[in-house]
C-alpha cells in the first residue's frame, strides 16, 4: 500500500473514531504531500517517489520538534502537548528511528572511511551521514554527534 493510500485510509478511520488530533494531523500530511506533488509536476513527474514522500514526512516531523522546543521555552505546555501528539502520529509513518548507539556506530564508520581527523572535516562526514541516516535520525542530533566525535579526535 502506498503512503497516499495509507493516509487516505487513516483519514477515514480517524473520522469514524472521531479522533480529532489524528484526523487533523493525517490531513496535514496529505496536504503537504499533495503540495509537493504539485511542485514537481512542472518537471514532468506525476507522483512522488518514496524518497520524496519521506522527505515531506521528515520535514513535518522536524517542524513539530522545533515547535515543541519553542513552545517549551515560552512556557506554553498546552501547545507542547498538542505538538507532541502530532509528532507521535507523524512518527508512525517514518521508519524506525535509530538509537544513539547505532547512529554513533555509523558516524564512526564514516569518519574512518573519509579520513576525518578534526572539526574542519565536518562537511566531509555530514554529507554521507545524512544520506545514510535520512529519515532514520534527526539531522540536528547527527550533527551534534559528528561535532562531538571530531572535536574529541
Amino acid at each position: 500500500m502506498s503512503l497516499k493510500d495509507r493516509i487516505t485510509e487513516d483519514i477515514k478511520l480517524a473520522m469514524k473514531a472521531k479522533d480529532k488530533v489524528r484526523l487533523e494531523t493525517v490531513r496535514s500530511i496529505k496536504k503537504s504531500i499533495l503540495e509537493k506533488e504539485v511542485s514537481v509536476r512542472p518537471s514532468g513527474q506525476e507522483s512522488l517517489t518514496e524518497e520524496q514522500e519521506m522527505e515531506v514526512l521528515v520535514q513535518l516531523a522536524k517542524q513539530r520538534r522545533d515547535s515543541i522546543a519553542q513552545y517549551q521555552q515560552a512556557g506554553r505546555m498546552d501547545l507542547v502537548e498538542q505538538e507532541t501528539q502530532e509528532l507521535a502520529i507523524l512518527e508512525e509513518y517514518l521508519p524506525k528511528q535509530l538509537s544513539d548507539a547505532e547512529i554513533g556506530q555509523i558516524i564512526d564508520d564514516l569518519i574512518r572511511q573519509v579520513g576525518a581527523t578534526s572539526a574542519k572535516d565536518l562537511g566531509k562526514v555530514m554529507g554521507p551521514a545524512m544520506q545514510q541516516l535520512k529519515g532514520k535520525a534527526d539531522g540536528k542530533k547527527v550533527q551534534d554527534m559528528v561535532k562531538a566525535k571530531l572535536s574529541g579526535s
